[in-house]
């Protein structure tokens, strides 16, 4: 596990709050800093600015049972509600890993996989994916492959935040690099899929609950497509 060494730095690459638990650290890649400039809109489900952008609530067996405003859902007792997750690959099979931006409202500054989100109502989790792929990363993506269809999870951040999420796993990939917003990305890195298994084997406190989990169940990690 090598400390990245920023390019460009900008405000945000700085360590996160030592209560996140989480360091600027991947495993032996060069990092890149997100340039404040590159943040976009957030594109909203109804179109409109002033909309909220909203959740799908689920019961405990992934029935929808409503909806939730995203800015308001995450607290400490979250409920349970729809999410998805995606890996990218580059042309040489690299992972894409990302350190989440300081202003996330759950497991700030933590490595994860290249972007998650949430599907708004009656949207196709595959739309949903390509969707934040350009919203987060700014990259057009292939066709999302599903991986992971029944991953479920749960898990508090060191402010007692809870992630609480119906999740399918998704794996897609991408020519070129990121160009990520930089309210959802502080830095980023492409790493061999075996240096980050063992990086997240080594050090889990620096990385986001879930790539951890979803390692573990994705012993072929990472699917070739």
């Amino acid at each position: 596990m090598t400390h990245l060494s920023a390019h460009s730095a900008e405000p945000q690459t700085t360590q996160p709050p030592s209560e996140t638990g989480a360091e600027s650290a991947s495993p032996d890649a060069e990092s890149h800093a997100t340039a404040p400039e590159s943040g976009r809109p957030v594109p909203l489900a109804g179109g409109d600015p002033a909309d909220p952008e909203l959740v799908v609530l689920l019961a405990d067996d992934g029935t929808p049972i409503g909806t939730a405003d995203k800015a308001l859902v995450h607290d400490g007792a979250t409920p349970l509600h729809l999410a998805f997750s995606c890996h990218v690959l580059d042309a040489e099979g690299r992972v894409l890993i990302t350190r989440r931006a300081l202003s996330k409202r759950t497991f700030a500054g933590v490595w994860t996989n290249a972007f998650c989100g949430h599907p708004a109502p009656g949207e196709s989790g595959q739309s949903a994916v390509r969707r934040r792929a350009e919203r987060e990363l700014g990259m057009a993506i292939s066709e999302p492959e599903l991986v992971l269809p029944d991953f479920r999870y749960r898990a508090r951040d060191a402010l007692g935040v809870y992630e609480n999420e119906i999740c399918p796993v998704y794996v897609a990939r991408a020519e070129g690099d990121p160009r990520p917003a930089a309210d959802e990305v502080v830095e980023w890195a492409w790493v061999e899929p075996e240096a980050l298994r063992t990086a997240v084997e080594a050090t889990p406190f620096a990385f986001s609950p879930w790539i951890a989990l979803q390692l573990a169940e994705w012993p072929a990690f990472p699917a070739r497509v």
